[in-house]
Order: structure tokens, then sequence, then C-alpha cells
């Protein structure tokens, strides 16, 4: 899936990933896909949440191994 940035997350803990791609999101403009890589068991659930929580749109996950990767849709 294409994307215009990505955020890599690998290793932190909760809330590093969710800190992270708030950051990230603030500098893209709308509509554009934004790409997270995160090990963090809790990305799971937090993730669609945030998602929800911001009007961002979750519009794929994915397994890469061991590596959860999300692609958000900036609002």
């Amino acid at each position: 899936m294409a994307f215009n940035a990505e955020v890599d997350a690998i290793g932190m803990n909760c809330p590093l990933p969710i800190l992270r791609t708030k950051k990230a999101l603030a500098t893209m403009q709308s509509g554009e896909v934004l790409r997270i890589k995160a090990t963090d068991s809790g990305a799971a659930h937090d993730f669609p949440a945030f998602a929800k929580q911001t009007g961002n749109e979750l519009i794929a996950t994915a397994n890469e191994g061991n590596v959860l990767v999300f692609f958000l849709k900036r609002r």
C-alpha cells in the first residue's frame, strides 16, 4: 500500500507509538497516509481507538512477522 510518511515505533512501549503518530499526523495534509510499525502488544487495541477518537481513518492493518503495521489516513 502506498503511504506518504512512516513512523517506526519498533521497540517502543505505550504511549510512545501513539505520541509519535500524533506528532507525524500533525505535519501531514488531509488525505495523506501514514504507515506505523510497532511491536508493543497493546498497539493492536490502541491504534483503532486512536483513529476513532481523532477522526482519522484506520485503512489497513497487517502483521510482518512480530511487527504490527497500521495505515492511517489523515482526516
